[in-house]
Order: structure tokens, then sequence, then C-alpha cells
């Protein structure tokens, strides 16, 4: 039976992998979507994670197409009450407007002025009357933290907006961000979403600083891209043509070495001993770590969510964690700061 965690110091329950929608409407059409979806949530699956500018960079597909496919879907099946549905704020969403001689951009960015509309225009598109969790995309520095997380306070003492979290933000922005919100008695942000992979380039940072703050002060952590583009599903093999895929050629200029590889046929090793694949031991390594509460993994068809499902019931051992940790250290054991 697949045990659900708490979300940092929230009063929010997740399963333990979010279902991340960037691909629909995308890699995945609708149809394709619905049934991953379905398939999701039969598992027991309560937390779809999208974003407004999903999938904006797709040929011909404006922002808002991820969160227009997961309220049809939701309409449809009515379950609203069983998932936790998140969403964010922050990237471009339509051309920007003159003012004066310059150009002002205000359908984007952290302002009160665009928090409001685009939760707005979110909650139109989800077809619900609520967000569960509404992140900050990632930082704005044009808008002072002050006046976001005023917004955001707004938005969840309306009732259209039940607990905040923040996307990419360094462990000194999301302490100032904690700080605020502490002083000016404004609601806080209850979870971070991090790359965060045994390939992730910033992994050592986040290891010796996020990740510490986080579990110091109960923010819980939803890592993205916990698969490494999908490198750590095996697919990739030290001097083998490169498989077809989307994402094939960004792997290949900036995920190949001979220590991925090396990292990657310590999955496979492992996975073996345990009947397994190497996605779901990547996977079952990332939440063994302090701090996790549910990676959010992206699948493009339903035979490969099942795939990465299968990770709720491996179970790892001490030594497989340490052999892992131990071929994927970057040197973070000798810089740590604690030392």
């Amino acid at each position: 039976m697949t045990t659900y965690r708490k979300l940092g110091r929230s009063g929010l329950h997740l399963f333990p992998l979010g279902l991340g929608t960037m691909q629909f409407g995308w890699s995945a059409d609708e149809q394709t979507a619905f049934e991953i979806m379905d398939a999701y949530h039969a598992a027991g699956g309560n937390f779809l994670d999208t974003a407004d500018v999903y999938s904006a960079w797709a040929k011909g597909n404006p922002g808002g197409v991820s969160e227009e496919i997961i309220g049809r879907w939701v309409k449809a099946r009515g379950n609203r009450d069983d998932l936790v549905i998140a969403t964010k704020v922050r990237g471009a969403m339509g051309e920007g407007f003159s003012q004066g001689r310059g150009t002002v951009h205000q359908r984007e960015g952290l302002s009160r002025k665009w928090i409001l509309r685009a939760c707005e225009d979110s909650l139109k598109r989800l077809q619900v009357d609520h967000i569960d969790l509404y992140q900050v995309h990632w930082i704005d520095n044009q808008t002072p933290i002050e006046e976001t997380l005023s917004a955001l306070t707004d938005l969840v003492r309306r009732g259209y907006v039940r607990y905040l979290g923040c996307s990419n933000y360094s462990a000194w922005r999301l302490m100032e961000a904690l700080w605020t919100s502490d002083r000016k008695n404004l609601e806080s942000f209850v979870s971070i979403q991090p790359e965060y992979s045994l390939l992730s380039p910033t992994r050592a940072n986040f290891e010796r600083e996020l990740q510490k703050a986080c579990v110091a002060y109960g923010v819980g952590i939803v890592p993205w891209s916990p698969l490494g583009g999908g490198v750590l599903t095996g697919k990739y093999k030290r001097d083998a043509a490169l498989p077809e895929s989307v994402r094939a050629d960004e792997n290949a200029r900036r995920r190949f070495s001979d220590k991925n590889f090396d990292i990657v046929e310590t999955l496979q090793t492992v996975a073996d001993a345990h009947q397994a694949k190497p996605a779901q031991v990547a996977l079952a390594w990332l939440l063994a770590q302090p701090g996790m509460t549910a990676p959010i993994v992206g699948a493009n068809s339903v035979a490969q969510l099942q795939e990465l499902l299968g990770t709720t019931e491996l179970q790892l051992g001490q030594d497989d964690l340490n052999n892992i940790s131990q071929v994927s250290d970057w040197e973070r054991a000798r810089t740590d700061l604690e030392n």
C-alpha cells in the first residue's frame, strides 16, 4: 500500500510521485494526456503539477494549453476532490503593451497586478474554484518580495489558493521569503521545486545549502527533472547511437560524460538485483534523501508512466543507497559546510 507523504509542515499529503504535465499539448496530445492522467489517478496518484506557460514553446501553442487539458479532464472525470492541483505564475503570457516611449510587459512577472490576473486566468483554464498549490515559477528581480507575498496572501485569504510554493529559488532567496512572511505576517511558502537528480549540475550546492534550509524550516521538496532529462532511465548507452527522442540532442550536449555513464551503469546493476528498472532506482534513491516529498515525473505514454509508478513498490537497502551515492559523489562530502 502506497504511503502518502506530508508536504513540509503543511497539511497536504501527496502521492510519492507527482505527475508533471509540461508535455501535455507538446509531445503528448490531449487523448494521450487523458490516458496518462487516468492511469496515474487509478494508481492512487493525486498530485498534478503544471504551469500557466506550459506548453508555450510547442509549435503553434500559446501558453495555458496544459492547464486547459487538465481542466477538461477534471471536469469529465468529476474527481476534483481527489486531487492536489499545482500550477505556477511568472512567465510571459501574451504580448506586452506600449506605455510612453517604451514597452512595458504587464503579462509576466510577480507583481501584484500580474499575479492576481494570472491566477484568475489559471482558474478559468483549469475549470476549478481554487488552486491547491500556487507556485512562483522563478524569481522576479524587478518586484519586491513583499509585494509578491502580499498578493499571494490575498489569494489564499480570498479562498482562490490553498497553499503557496516557489520554484528555482536559491537558499538565500528562500530564506528571504520565509523571513519576510514571518516579519510581515504573510502566508509563507510550504514547498520548493528545484532541479535535483543524480545528474543535476547544481546538486552539490543544493545538498550543501538549500536542502538543509528546507529540512530545518519544514519546506517540502518536490524536485523537477528527477531523471536527468531521461538519461537516468538507461535508454542512453555509453558509445552507442542516440535513440529517437525529443531530448536526445540536448542530453548528448549537456549530460553525456564518463562520470554520468558510470552512474547510469550503477543504477542498472542495482535495478537488476531488484528486478527493477534504472529509472525506478534513481527515483527511489531520490525519495530516500532528506526533505523529499514527491519528485515530479513526466510521461509521453501510459507505458512510460506505469514503469515509473513501479518506484512506489521498490525498497532499496542502505548498501544500494550508499553505492549510488558513492559513484555519483561530486566531492560534496569534502565541501560540506558542516565540516
